[in-house]
């Protein structure tokens, strides 16, 4: 499971991992949650810019018709020339 989230008694939030079997962020506000998560996210989202990141040739082999057609594809593919 990783991390789970708990509101407290005192109606604030904490963050317990169940990798180090202790709370790791106690007393949140909403606001502070969010904030922790949208540092995550702007973690996350680097990491994923910076060691893995795809060759746009997979983005071609890739492609079914399925959920877009192939004239829709086709015209994504001149607009990201």
């Amino acid at each position: 499971m990783g991390v789970f989230i708990a509101k407290q008694p005192n109606g604030l939030y904490c963050r317990f991992s169940s990798i180090t079997d202790c709370p790791t962020n106690w007393n949140m506000t909403e606001k502070d949650y969010f904030k922790l998560c949208i540092e995550k996210a702007i973690e996350d989202a680097k990491d994923i810019l910076m060691n893995h990141l795809q060759p746009f040739e997979m983005v071609k082999e890739s492609f079914r018709p399925e959920n877009m057609t192939q004239e829709n594809f086709s015209k994504f593919l001149e607009e990201t020339k």
